[in-house]
């Protein structure tokens, strides 16, 4: 039987995920861990069996937690891991700030993140997956991390260190974010905040918004630059290879890829894990028959499937 440190924070065991990720699926983690603060995180890891894995995680944004759960200790910061502050022109934002906060804060003191607004989730999973809108990504602005490693120790990483890529970084297992520093161009406070009102209307002019998605679930297959840019003069959108491809509106079980956005997976309700899964991999083969092109998951998937026959 695993044993687990005792922590000042909130440690539950055998804790369902679906309700922490925005598709609603998902079976238990072993362990879900709320730090009190960063001292108890790394207190908590620094004692935590070297062998037990460590997964952080946001508000589960891009995320589908496999039916069958995660067999790992999950580590989700909450509000004393959220602070935004500007600095002249640094913005230094807790890893569990939501990225749209950060953007009108930013956007308030003169400085643009505006590319954040409209990025669903935290900044955390934004520097991990590196999140890009409107042609800026992470890469372009971010100066250093403050991280706790899995053996509990506090370091502050250089973005270079996390060699930012498209939807992809470096970062040792387990390694939480727990802070991240931007260095942000200057903006006129209303010019920033009227590009801001505009992108919201384009994104919920063409996004089903209302429905109960994890934001695009393929990459779009182009050439990207080490930071992660497009480059738009070879770019195929992953949308419009799922349209010509027959796939719009496609359904399995409670799974249904979106008539108004041919690149959001969506829960229709009642969805598993393993609807949603599938229907996506139904996706990928028939774009590859169809278009010889295969598409890569941007939604990042975990955890194990549910077991046969109840075993």
């Amino acid at each position: 039987m695993t044993t687990y440190p005792t922590p000042r924070g909130t440690l539950t065991l055998h804790r369902p995920l679906s309700d922490l990720t925005w598709l609603r699926v998902g079976g238990p983690a072993d362990a879900l861990f709320l730090p009190a603060d960063e001292a108890d995180l790394c207190a908590f890891l620094a004692a935590l069996d070297p062998a037990l894995p460590v997964f952080p995680m946001g508000v589960g944004s891009n995320l589908i937690v496999r039916d069958g759960g995660l067999r790992a200790v999950v580590v989700r910061l909450g509000k004393g891991f959220a602070d935004v502050a500007v600095e002249g022109d640094r913005v230094i934002a807790g890893a569990a700030a939501l990225d749209a906060r950060v953007a009108q804060t930013a956007a308030a003191a003169g400085r643009d993140l505006t590319f954040l607004r409209t990025i669903p989730g935290t900044i955390g999973g934004a520097v991990r997956m590196n999140a890009g809108c409107y042609g800026a990504y992470v890469a372009d602005v971010l100066e250093s991390v403050r991280v706790v490693t899995r053996a509990g120790a506090v370091e502050t990483l250089p973005a270079a260190a996390l060699d930012l890529r498209y939807r992809q970084s470096d970062l040792p297992e387990g390694t939480v974010i727990v802070q991240a520093t931007f260095r942000a161009p200057a903006g006129d406070p209303a010019a920033l905040a009227a590009r801001m009102a505009d992108q919201i209307a384009r994104r919920d002019a063409s996004q089903p918004v209302r429905d109960r998605s994890a934001g695009s679930t393929f990459r779009n297959p182009a050439g990207f630059s080490s930071t992660g840019r497009a480059d738009d003069t070879h770019e195929l959108k992953a949308w419009k290879l799922i349209q010509d491809a027959g796939m719009q509106g496609a359904q399995l079980g409670g799974a249904r890829m979106s008539d108004k956005h041919a690149n959001f997976l969506i829960n229709t309700g009642g969805a598993t894990a393993a609807d949603l899964e599938s229907l996506g991999e139904s996706v990928r083969e028939k774009v590859l028959q169809t278009s010889g092109i295969s598409l890569q998951w941007e939604i990042m998937r975990v955890g194990e499937p549910a077991p046969c026959n109840g075993r």
